[in-house]
């Protein structure tokens, strides 16, 4: 919403939103990593063994559930009509970018989340371990976060079921990371302080 409307307002002003260029960027593995600790801490209580079973059948589906029902929302947004009309003035879309994708969870594939996002007009920051090995054994579908939307929003469905929603877990994703930018700014700070002291 805000990218339409800074492009309305770039419209209005007579100023051109050909040039304009901006990503919208998601956690992928955190979302899994915050989900799991979330399922397993709750198969831990439960001394009802098929209950745990269905919460441990849930590990490891938050992250790609809640990446592809965002790519439908960006293709449902650019291509509305409301976007259209900024892009006949050459306005671009704003391309989801899907950050931490490596897997953090050894028992996952190491290309679980590479692969499942794989889209048109998507960009994926990878590590180089993770590019290395996308290079060795990766396949491409091309269209594969658009596949299993179905899936998607149930995985997600079963998961509020169990009391864990998406948007909490979202949220709380949000926050750690925004910190964990905040902190590591402000250690960069302290490291040039020290480099113009020593200096």
């Amino acid at each position: 919403e805000a990218y339409l409307r800074a492009l309305e307002r770039r419209v209005a002003a007579g100023q051109p939103v050909d040039g304009v260029v901006s990503v919208a960027s998601f956690f992928v593995s955190r979302i899994d990593t915050e989900t799991d600790k979330r399922l397993e801490a709750s198969a831990g209580a439960t001394s009802d063994p098929a209950e745990r079973e269905r919460l441990r059948s849930l590990l490891g589906k938050a992250a790609i559930a809640n990446a592809k029902l965002a790519y439908r929302m960006f293709r449902d947004t650019f291509s509305s009509d409301r976007f259209k009309a900024l892009a006949a003035r050459g306005a671009r879309v704003q391309r989801p970018l899907w950050g931490s994708t490596s897997t953090k969870n050894p028992a996952y594939p190491d290309l679980l989340y590479v692969e499942a996002l794989v889209g048109p007009d998507t960009v994926d920051t990878m590590t180089p371990q993770t590019i290395a090995a996308f290079r060795d054994h990766g396949r491409v579908n091309p269209r594969a976060v658009v596949e299993g939307v179905d899936d998607a929003q149930a995985a997600l469905a079963r998961l509020a079921g169990v009391g864990i929603r998406i948007d909490d877990v979202t949220q709380r994703v949000l926050e750690a990371g925004v910190q964990s930018f905040v902190d590591s700014y402000n250690q960069l700070l302290q490291a040039i302080a020290r480099r113009l002291g020593a200096a």
